[in-house]
């Protein structure tokens, strides 16, 4: 269970948080080089709810249709949700050939070449989360797996394990959160879909309006509200934005919602309330009651779709049908003699997350106390709701509409229940200590705080953030980013903000940065100097001296050769600085302060890109004056060897404030500790040295016996699990007399004899074993 959850963590990790903004081309989807052609191939797509999976397999399916992808006889494509039901069982042959598709004839023949063939066909299992239950998740077990009635879940189980159809190829599509423990040690490419860019959502909306009278006005209504506009990095939130839109200008009004709650309570009241009678609206609200009862009791199963037969009436299965919050869909028969049967699933997750805040808020079994536990910053166990992740916002935003007729014209909420549920909901946010929120729990909080548009929250909430704020490998979408620049700029605090691995995008990022009291800021390199260029090309040298200057870097470690090169583009960036300063300001020398100040840097690349990576460090080493730790081992062997040494020996030199050198596990031998023995006395600052766990023998220890009188202001020498004899640490023993200023002597070896070892130490106690 646990090594199932570090899997699933380091996937999410390197595919969300550390990964490098590359394109890739539909084409190349299903390109995995190093694989054998006779495996199966288990590609993942990853992207949060409304980005855009199922349009693309469906544009994979329609490329297939036209010619593309012509390594596939086959492309069957199933939506997750309506194959989940847990009532239901299939064959292998069923699902391809009934559920999907079904051949006039020739079924049986076309089934026996796909299981000769699997190479040939490619599986699409669009909304894959049928795997959160991984402690119970089912072998397959069947005797027969491709010809056997098995559960969806053990179909599928059978398809990872390579027990069917070996050799196929499989594409999920699934949201970063939920948990596919089962499958991650076989996935062989991880993609992720993100949303639309500020240029991407203006040419949707420019699109969506082409041919309609509202052309110009459209965009420029949307772009006036900013929150909204930042929802529509999303493109389902892009159209229902769009719809809107459309929907406001025919009636003549000037402007749209300020919160995503009264976006989808005006979208619902344009689907009802504009064709219902007086007659009507009391049936009407008991069917959106029941449906929203019926969205939260799939939701609580992470589900969206059921049989139909299981609506409790015709009425609501009409009404849900007609006003299009559920799509019907057909389940395949075992025999031509079984009777069709139905299914029906809500049409869109944001629709269901509205009925679900709905359901909670209309619930009269519900206590008003009881509301607040379904607000996931207040839970104290591991969030619960992600599935439902609107919900939270939804219902936080429903309880303040007390004054809107069109919340009245859903329900029959009563006023001063509302004013009830409103004051127990500021009794909670007043007595919770914001203080000891998790990142991901505050950002909920302040998601939920925006919804409501209270300005008493608002204000409250802002005076009691921290200054210190850390969102460090917390995913910052649009609209995340536009209510914590909303709520900061209310607050009277100077603040600190940590925006690593937060995949924030270079507009949210100025936001933030051009807050007068964000007064220092950490991100990733690559996207802060790409805001720096930004700036510079636009010659807003005023914005780019402030940001330059907020900007923090120490500690900085490296992981990556692309870490390597965003602190070239960092120095790089700075030679760049001065020119603009110097335009600017008429000021002849500028130094960055992020890189005069780094003092700790460490380097943990791995063997594979050690010496490389090292050997372009060197080059912008001299570029950082107060660097005073250089840490070479961080827990990771870089193996940087006897030509990274002699390398980093060469700027030495440069390097006056550095007093600690770890070298440990770099596979540096004689030679290397012979380049480094020469050049150390020129570490002016230097007050330890590590070369733990090297390859050093007596004559690399020698050198360094020679130099060490010379290195005055060192303090710890270590040089221990080497291969120093008695010989070599002899040498160094008697170099230590010449060294008062040396404290200590790290010198245990398993090649020199325990009893030398001690006796050397008797001779000087700063030796020690």
């Amino acid at each position: 269970k646990n090594s199932a959850k570090a899997m699933e963590k380091e996937l999410v990790t390197c595919s969300l948080q550390e990964k490098e903004k590359t394109a890739i081309d539909r084409s190349q989807i299903f390109q995995i080089p190093q694989r054998k052609d006779l495996e199966t191939k288990v590609i993942l797509v990853l992207g949060k709810a409304g980005m855009g999976k199922s349009i693309l397999v469906q544009k994979i399916c329609l490329d297939w249709s036209n010619g593309e992808f012509s390594q596939f006889e086959f492309v069957f494509w199933f939506d997750c949700k309506q194959i989940s039901l847990p009532e239901k069982q299939y064959r292998l042959k069923e699902l391809l050939l009934e559920f999907f598709v079904k051949p006039q004839e020739g079924s049986k023949e076309i089934f026996e070449y796909i299981l000769q063939n699997p190479a040939k066909v490619l599986l699409v299992f669009d909304g894959f989360k049928g795997l959160h239950d991984h402690e119970s998740f089912p072998r397959c077990s069947a005797s027969r797996p491709e010809k056997d009635l098995c559960s969806i879940k053990e179909l599928l189980s059978g398809l990872i394990q390579k027990k069917i159809l070996n050799g196929c190829t499989l594409l999920f599509t699934a949201r970063p959160k939920d948990k596919l423990y089962q499958c991650m040690s076989k996935v062989d490419k991880t993609i992720e879909i993100v949303g639309f860019s500020p240029q991407q959502r203006e040419l949707y909306i420019t699109k969506y309006f082409e041919e309609s009278p509202y052309c110009d006005s459209a965009l420029k209504l949307v772009k006036e509200c900013e929150y909204l506009f930042s929802h529509c990095y999303s493109p389902v939130m892009c159209r229902f934005v769009c719809f809107l839109c459309e929907t406001v200008l025919e009636m003549g009004e000037k402007s749209l919602p300020s919160t995503l709650t009264k976006v989808f309570l005006k979208i619902f009241q344009q689907k009802i309330i504009l064709v219902q009678t007086d007659v009507t609206t009391t049936q009407n609200q008991e069917s959106l009651a029941t449906l929203a009862h019926i969205a939260w009791y799939l939701g609580e199963k992470q589900q969206s779709a059921m049989k139909s037969d299981l609506l409790p009436s015709k009425e609501v299965k009409e009404f849900a049908l007609k006003y299009g919050f559920f799509l019907p869909f057909a389940l395949p028969r075992h025999s031509d003699s079984e009777e069709e049967e139905f299914g029906s699933t809500f049409s869109d997750f944001a629709i269901q997350n509205f009925l679900c805040a709905l359901h909670l808020l209309l619930a009269e079994e519900l206590k008003n106390k009881n509301l607040t536990k379904y607000l996931s910053f207040l839970s104290k166990k591991k969030k619960p709701y992600h599935w439902l992740d609107l919900m939270p916002r939804f219902l936080a935003g429903l309880m303040f509409l007390q004054d809107d007729p069109y919340f009245y014209s859903l329900s029959n909420e009563d006023a001063k229940q509302s004013i009830k549920k409103q004051k127990t909901l500021l009794k909670y946010i007043r007595r919770l200590q914001i203080n000891t929120l998790c990142p991901e729990r505050l950002l909920e909080l302040l998601r939920c705080v925006y919804e409501t548009q209270n300005n008493y929250l608002l204000q409250h909430v802002a005076l009691r953030l921290e200054p210190d704020l850390s969102f460090l490998g917390i995913v910052l979408t649009p609209p995340d980013v536009h209510v914590l620049h909303s709520i900061l700029k209310r607050s009277r605090k100077e603040f600190s903000l940590d925006l690593r691995n937060s995949d924030i995008d270079m507009e949210g990022l100025q936001a933030l940065v051009s807050l007068r009291n964000v007064t220092s800021f950490r991100a990733s390199l690559s996207d802060t100097v790409r805001l720096w260029k930004s700036l510079e090309q636009t010659k807003d040298y005023e914005l780019l001296k402030a940001s330059t200057e907020k900007f923090v870097l120490d500690p900085f470690k490296a992981k990556t050769m692309k870490d390597i090169s965003d602190l070239s583009d960092l120095v790089e960036m700075q030679e760049k600085m001065m020119n603009c300063v110097q335009e600017a300001s008429g000021c002849t020398h500028y130094e960055i302060p992020a890189i005069r100040n780094l003092r700790k840097l460490e380097f943990a690349l791995g063997p594979a890109c050690g010496l490389q990576g090292l050997l372009k460090l060197v080059k912008i080493l001299a570029a950082f004056p107060s660097l005073q730790h250089l840490d070479l081992d961080a827990l990771s062997e870089n193996g940087i060897g006897d030509e990274g040494a002699k390398s980093l020996s060469e700027v030495f030199p440069t390097l006056t404030s550095l007093e600690t050198l770890n070298l440990s596990q770099n596979k540096i031998t004689d030679l290397g500790a012979e380049n480094l023995a020469t050049a150390l006395p020129s570490l002016s600052s230097l007050k330890t040295l590590s070369l733990y766990n090297n390859n050093i023998c007596d004559f690399g220890a020698e050198n360094l016996a020679k130099v060490l009188p010379a290195m005055t202001s060192l303090r710890v020498l270590d040089v221990q699990y080497n291969k120093i004899t008695s010989v070599g640490a002899q040498h160094l023993t008697d170099s230590l007399r010449k060294c008062p200023h040396v404290k200590t002597l790290v010198m245990w070896n398993p090649t020199i004899p325990y009893g030398v070892l001690e006796h050397l130490q008797q001779l000087d106690s700063r030796i020690s074993v």
